[in-house]
């Protein structure tokens, strides 16, 4: 079973950003990091006028794209069907700790991104684990400050790992 820690937040308030510098900063210190971003829009991986694409357009639902830096599955669900976040964890081999970007109704523990002067805090958001706010006061989920990143890294390794 992997561990998992997700990074949730309204839109625009550095989900991204942190979920970067977690990485980051856990990869720094040794451990094995996979990542999961969802993606509420129509995404495309892959551009016009390459050859997987050209594959895609032609019909093919499902394509692999290997070198031996790496390797890419595309796969077409045609409106019809979105993997699970446990089925999609279920994907990530050989790693510590999957960090998790979005999902916010899932279960799994989260820390919640309320910078740009936020305290409203996201009903939908299920398992809070913290919080990195530099405004919020009033709650008894832990609070890391907008800058702390080094002492919110060792939480999720305390929590976590």
């Amino acid at each position: 079973m992997n561990k998992i820690i997700g990074i949730t937040g309204w839109k625009d308030v550095g989900k991204t950003y942190y979920t970067s510098l977690i990485i980051k900063s856990l990869v720094k210190k040794g451990y094995q990091v996979g990542s999961i971003k969802h993606a509420h829009h129509d995404f495309d991986i892959d551009k016009p006028g390459t050859d997987s694409f050209k594959h895609r357009e032609a019909g093919s639902s499902q394509v692999i794209i290997s070198s031996s830096k790496r390797w890419a599955k595309i796969t077409e669900n045609n409106n019809t069907y979105e993997k699970s976040l446990n089925e999609l964890v279920k994907e990530l081999h050989n790693v510590d700790i999957v960090v998790v970007e979005g999902f916010k109704k899932d279960n799994h523990p989260k820390i919640e991104i309320l910078t740009k002067g936020l305290i409203n805090r996201n009903k939908e958001t299920k398992n809070v684990i913290a919080i990195v706010s530099n405004n919020l006061k009033d709650t008894t989920i832990p609070i890391f400050k907008e800058n702390d990143i080094e002492n919110l890294v060792e939480f999720i390794i305390k929590k976590i790992l």
